[in-house]
């Protein structure tokens, strides 16, 4: 088993564990900030959505950007990284239905397609809009999962690269200078304060983003080389996970942007108008470790990747989607705490045995890895068992 931790977030997390005053967002959440009163920056961001953000200028602001950039031949004027989920159709067709943009999205497979996300992916291609897919080659996309997930707690590593390096070297590849993605996370959820004012993102922003206390995948890769979990064969591959070089990005002038800083982000509103317009389709049944339906439905390791973070960080999906609805309005804090106390933690189970198959880990590997990533400051054993030390009120 790998022995060295690479994503040390969870150790530098504050040792008293609160949660916000409005909301229920946890300050062992990484970046996020909290008032006098105990409101979170998330909480406070929210009030300037509804109070103080003039949104019909930041409609000018977007229209000004897309005036800049649009074809007037028809050809593809800006990308929009797609999973074919709520979110990015949303974008996508506001922004070729709304704004007379021609965009070209841009999808990076998840490591294990559910049934539901490959169809959610084929009714959004079919709701008109070209995209190009890439399935990075499976073998080694496995192996990264089961690094991301030893090293780092959490498997989801490689789809993070993925999914920031792929559109913007096909930005490159077929020379369009504008990237828009959906939401910035940070800022919606918490963590972000300081991205509050901020449309876009440099270079420089999204190498610091893949870098993170590492070295980007290649992190990744020195340590499977080491432990023999990579070998040569696998590193033409490694590429699709790397940024293009910056002066190929910079010749171009790409810029990237977050559509959520020109239009009032409410992931409910989105998941009711990809419904209608893109033909998304949300679970049958709710998510494991929450309550809801729609929201990351396209990748069988999603469970695990949540589990992780209620492992690394004491709260789990079910808190980070409770909060958003409450500073959205569809609930209060009080359901939102029985709603987490409920579903927070809750194992994934359904797709368990395929995702140790896909990283090729028996589960007493498994459960080793999640005890190593447990916190003394969150975590304490009695009779056997593990317990959260704070629990949520």
């Amino acid at each position: 088993m790998i022995k060295k931790i690479l994503d040390t977030r969870h150790m530098d997390s504050e040792k008293t564990v609160f949660y916000c005053s409005r909301c229920i967002n946890s300050n062992q959440r990484p970046g996020l900030t909290f008032d006098e009163q105990g409101v979170c920056d998330a909480c406070q961001y929210s009030d300037l959505k509804e109070k103080v953000i003039d949104w019909n200028e930041r409609e000018k602001e977007l229209v000004s950007l897309l005036d800049k950039y649009r074809s007037r031949d028809g050809s593809f004027d800006v990308i929009v990284p797609s999973s074919g989920g709520k979110d990015s159709c949303f974008v996508a067709h506001q922004l070729k239905h709304k704004y007379n943009m021609h965009p070209l999205a841009v999808t990076w497979a998840p490591a294990i397609y559910t049934d539901i996300g490959w169809q959610n992916l084929q009714s959004f291609r079919h709701a008109g809009f070209d995209t190009v897919l890439c399935l990075p080659d499976g073998k080694v996309y496995a192996k990264l999962a089961r690094l991301g997930f030893e090293l780092m707690g959490d498997p989801f590593w490689p789809w993070h690269y993925g999914q920031r390096a792929f559109p913007l070297s096909m930005a490159v590849k077929f020379k369009i200078p504008l990237i828009i993605y959906g939401e910035m996370t940070r800022v919606e959820y918490g963590g972000g304060k300081a991205l509050w004012y901020k449309p876009n993102e440099t270079y420089e922003d999204l190498k610091n983003y893949f870098h993170m206390n590492t070295k980007g995948v290649d992190s990744m890769v020195e340590e499977g080389l080491k432990y023999g979990l990579i070998d040569n064969g696998d590193l033409s591959s490694i590429d699709l996970y790397r940024l293009p070089p910056l002066e190929e990005a910079g010749k171009l002038g790409t810029e990237v942007h977050w559509f959520s800083y020109y239009k009032k982000w409410i992931p409910q509103e989105n998941y009711y108008y990809a419904s209608t317009n893109c033909r998304f389709k949300p679970n049958p049944k709710r998510s494991e470790g929450t309550y809801s339906k729609y929201a990351s439905l396209d990748d069988k390791i999603d469970g695990l990747h949540f589990y992780m973070q209620y492992i690394k960080f004491g709260f789990g999906r079910c808190t980070s989607e409770a909060s958003q609805e409450v500073r959205s309005g569809h609930i209060n804090r009080e359901e939102a705490v029985a709603l987490a106390n409920k579903y927070d933690g809750e194992f994934p189970q359904e797709h368990f045995k395929e995702c140790l198959e896909y990283m090729g880990i028996t589960e007493e590997e498994f459960r080793n890895v999640v005890d190593k990533f447990r916190p003394p400051h969150l975590w304490e054993k009695i009779d056997g068992q593990w317990h959260l030390k704070t629990r949520l009120k």
